[in-house]
């Protein structure tokens, strides 16, 4: 079973903005629709993904969740958004009437701060909930969003929250490697493979250093469509000289012991 932990998906009016806006000064390299997120899916052999949600201000929390709660079930989980300038219960209750079962964080985006106490409020209901936290974490903006999402305030969060479950995206320190090996590799969050605009950049021999010394069995794929190719990043995984109940467990195993997934 093939589980992608990080498919980014717009409606189709948001999706052709973003082609304008390069996210992180990324481009997109697929359209960000869920039409076409279900298509790359069957064209790479993904059998389920997390479809994460991201409501950059308050004011656009309700109608991102709204649009996550659509998400077709038997191949995506909708993991919605929630934002500090909201209270715990409107956060909650946004995503309960969703019938979201999780969040996606991003600071570079949602101007919000991994060490500010609403979000650490927000996160212990979360966790009371039993959803699961998916976050950015690392660089990819200006100095002061890069801060927000540092490895080391990820990893205070963690050790605060320990019911909490919490998947730290990009090994742990997007273009911050050697911070996410001091503060977040070994730590008890799980970490995530994703690396736009592939993971196929990185050294091998270290990404392997990190994945075992982390636990392979606590170490989920992601893509990070449409910024990424799915297929090229499960290549990439292939290939790294991983023994097959790892690379089976990094492609889909870990993810659904973690979340209770299956491809029903």
């Amino acid at each position: 079973m093939i589980l992608d932990c990080h498919l980014h998906v717009w409606p189709d009016h948001i999706a052709q903005a973003m082609q304008a806006q390069r996210p992180a000064g990324m481009p997109l390299r697929f359209d960000g629709t869920l039409s076409g997120l279900l298509r790359t899916m069957d064209e790479a052999g993904v059998d389920k993904g997390l479809a994460l949600g991201v409501g950059i201000k308050a004011s656009t929390v309700a109608r991102t969740n709204e649009f996550i709660g659509t998400v077709p079930r038997d191949r995506l989980v909708p993991m919605g958004t929630v934002h500090p300038e909201l209270s715990v219960d409107e956060n909650v209750t946004s995503l309960q009437d969703n019938g979201i079962v999780g969040v996606k964080l991003h600071p570079l985006f949602q101007n919000l701060a991994l060490d500010d106490p609403r979000v650490h409020d927000i996160l212990a209901a979360l966790a009371q909930e039993r959803m699961p936290v998916v976050t950015h974490v690392g660089a990819g903006e200006d100095e002061a969003a890069n801060q927000r999402g540092a490895p080391k305030l990820l990893r205070q969060l963690a050790d605060a929250l320990p019911d909490l479950t919490l998947i730290a995206c990009h090994f742990g320190g997007y273009h911050r490697l050697d911070e996410a090996e001091d503060h977040v590799v070994g730590s008890r969050v799980t970490l995530e493979t994703s690396w736009p605009p592939t993971m196929a950049e990185l050294d091998p021999e270290r990404v392997v250093a990190i994945i075992r010394r982390h636990g392979a069995d606590r170490v989920v794929y992601g893509s990070d469509w449409p910024m990424a190719d799915p297929a090229a990043e499960m290549a990439a995984i292939r290939a790294l000289p991983l023994t097959q109940e790892e690379v089976d467990g990094i492609l889909g195993d870990n993810l659904a012991r973690l979340l209770g997934l299956t491809t029903a």
